[in-house]
């Protein structure tokens, strides 16, 4: 007596589908040989790019800073003698600045100058804002009246 063979026929069709769309082992090895190459580089690039937008904020909070120390040291005249340090909170950071003065080497001017560092992941960076104001008059702190006729 002869047997036939029982085939269904969503049996082959399933095989033959499964053995295609499947991966092989060298397709899978690749793509984490390469995902292990591109990850670490994204992670690198996006801690670069958060650096760069922190030191540019902070940069120009600095500059703001440095200009208002800048001006009030030229306006009240205390540009002249030894140099002055201090810190100016601006939201929650602290930006030390440093102001110093040194005659210029041209004319009767004097060179101002004004640092700023400020910290930015655990590194420091500095902000330098420098002028030059006339020397040979000194700023005087009285003031003109004129006489009523």
């Amino acid at each position: 007596m002869r047997f036939k063979k029982l085939i269904t026929p969503g049996y082959c069709n399933s095989a033959k589908r499964r053995g295609i769309a499947a991966f092989t082992l060298a397709e899978v090895l690749a793509a984490l040989v390469f995902m292990a190459i591109v990850i670490p580089v994204a992670v690198e690039a996006l801690r670069i790019a958060n650096l760069a937008g922190q030191v540019g904020q902070r940069k120009t909070v600095a500059a703001r800073v440095a200009e208002r120390v800048l001006n009030e040291a030229v306006v009240t005249g205390q540009t002249q003698g030894t140099s002055q340090k201090g810190v100016i909170t601006e939201g929650q950071m602290d930006f030390a600045w440093t102001l110093r003065s040194e005659p210029w080497n041209e004319d009767a001017m004097l060179l101002v100058s004004v640092d700023v560092v400020f910290p930015v992941q655990g590194k420091d960076y500095d902000v330098r804002l420098t002028t030059l104001i006339d020397n040979s008059t000194t700023p005087s702190t009285s003031t003109n009246t004129t006489a009523m006729r």
